[in-house]
């Protein structure tokens, strides 16, 4: 019980700044679809910002993250804080060297690669060629956000996590920053976010560096030793590449398909996936950057109890938290994204379409929450492997049903969201599977009974948004923003009351949290 309060504390921390974040990357997207709008500009943009953070999810957050942490903390618990350091600063070095020589390559390589990831766009078209340059200005940010993980992880494995959950914030304030000087000093909308990418990656490696030397860990550039705990990290990142990098693949994969509809399909698929990525960023988040060092640590110490106490208490805020954001913005995309969007550049029609896309992709919003718990517990075991023959079967599908409900169904680009849920779906299903056998992850009574009681307390709150909605924003002559806020309140209070009422939360729990963040 106590490593799950410790859990619930850290997540409450990340889950706190990531909120600030988003809230900041919501002003950044309404400045966004004011001035960018959903044409040519913005897809090219939407283009260039994804390409460095593929390769970013892969190398910092996807593969480098879940393999270093435990290697650092296991040497932190075994060799000392001077060992520990060693490793990072040879992690470091290795990477820096190796990500410079790669972004330099991409950025002459640029041309050809915007033909691979969006075939599309017309060659030497509006698209094509600003996709291009805004690409090799955006580039360089994967190197200095690979860079930023490695620091990030490091004060995370000493459960230091809210100086990474931070970084984000930063990003957005820059794009925001630099969207706000477009008028002035650049070419256009596209060419002002884009340097304020490379800006953002700058600030937020400064951040995390200042965070580690304040701290006293001893983490610098050195000459590189290709040692025995080097070769293992590259060993359990191996697997992870492959993983992190199918994961991406659906991203690219969507974008491939939505470039060959309308102009705009882009757009639409970006402003949805951001609302989505509203509680999946940060419940995701908070699960990826907490548990998986405390789950290294307890499984580490063998710990079994612990371990399996953190397992399934994730898996209980996962369903909290998740479930009803779905079910929420499933019943009111519309109007949310009227709110938020529709002004300047964004028409209705853009609204309507991308309340479609959003609809899609919120089914499978569930999935993929419960899943980073479940990748988590694999990776804290050193298990790369299994995850990867799962995000493999998930991509192949996720491609599969993409192009048969776009070019043998005709659905529209709404189609391409569907089968990211549905292969969503299917790869939590693998995972469970998976991991059955593992009495360190298995599932307790007390989980099921909280799961019975979380879908009553949805059910409820469902109820009341459909009553709010129709009263709202079809009988009562009231103002959107007022409406829209109105029944977002009105369901979270009433879901709160439901799960105190239900017993899905205690509320000694949430007192318990409250007292230790005091």
């Amino acid at each position: 019980m106590i490593a799950a309060m410790k859990l619930l504390k850290a997540m409450a921390t990340v889950a706190g700044l990531t909120g600030l974040s988003r809230i900041a990357g919501f002003i950044r997207d309404i400045l966004t679809a004011s001035i960018l709008g959903a044409g040519p500009i913005a897809d090219a943009f939407f283009v260039a910002l994804k390409l460095p953070n593929l390769f970013r999810r892969i190398t910092a957050e996807g593969a480098f993250t879940v393999s270093f942490v435990p290697l650092y903390s296991e040497a932190l618990e075994k060799e000392g804080q001077d060992k520990a350091d060693r490793f990072a600063s040879n992690a470091l070095s290795v990477m820096a060297m190796g990500l410079a020589l790669f972004s330099a390559a991409a950025m002459l390589l640029m041309p050809f690669i915007i033909t691979l990831i969006a075939p599309g766009f017309e060659k030497d078209g509006p698209r094509y060629d600003l996709a291009v340059t805004l690409a090799q200005i955006t580039f360089p940010y994967l190197l200095l956000m690979s860079m930023t993980a490695l620091f990030g992880g490091v004060l995370n494995a000493h459960e230091r996590f809210a100086p990474f959950a931070a970084a984000p914030i930063l990003f957005n304030l820059s794009l925001i920053g630099f969207l706000l000087l477009s008028f002035f000093f650049f070419p256009t909308a596209g060419h002002a976010m884009a340097w304020g990418v490379f800006a953002a990656g700058l600030l937020q490696c400064a951040l995390l560096w200042w965070n580690v030397k304040r701290q006293g860990y001893k983490i610098g550039f050195i000459r590189p030793q290709w040692d025995g705990r080097l070769k293992q990290l590259f060993l359990l990142m191996g697997p992870g590449i492959i993983g992190a990098g199918v994961v991406q693949i659906n991203l690219f994969a969507d974008m491939i398909i939505a470039s060959f509809l309308d102009t705009g399909s882009i757009s639409f698929l970006y402003y949805a996936d951001r609302l989505n990525q509203l509680p999946l960023g940060m419940i995701g988040i908070a699960i990826g950057t907490t548990l998986l060092p405390m789950l290294s640590r307890a499984l580490s110490s063998g710990q079994g109890q612990d371990a399996r106490d953190l397992f399934n208490r994730a898996l209980e805020i996962c369903l909290v938290i998740g479930l009803p954001s779905a079910v929420g913005l499933f019943l009111i995309a519309q109007p949310v994204i009227t709110m938020l969007f529709e002004r300047g550049a964004f028409d209705a029609a853009d609204t309507v379409a991308t309340a479609a896309v959003l609809k899609m992709y919120v089914i499978g919003l569930p999935a993929y929450v419960i899943t980073k718990v479940y990748s988590a517990a694999f990776w804290a075991r050193k298990n790369t492997t299994t995850p990867v023959k799962i995000s493999i079967f998930g991509t192949v599908l996720n491609i599969a049903l993409g192009v048969t409900f776009i070019f043998v169904l005709g659905t529209g680009v709404e189609g391409i969201a569907l089968a990211t849920s549905i292969a969503g779906w299917v790869q939590l299903l693998c995972f469970a599977l998976a991991l059955r056998s593992e009495p360190d992850m298995r599932l307790e009574a007390l989980f099921y009974s909280r799961m019975a009681r979380v879908l009553v307390s949805v059910a409820v709150m469902a109820a009341v948004i459909v009553g709010l909605d129709r009263w709202l924003l079809s009988g009562a002559d009231v103002h959107l923003i007022v409406a829209v806020l109105s029944i977002i309140l009105g369901a979270q209070i009433v879901y709160g009351g439901a799960i105190l009422l239900t017993g899905a939360v205690k509320i000694e729990d949430v007192k318990r949290v409250l007292k230790r963040k005091k």
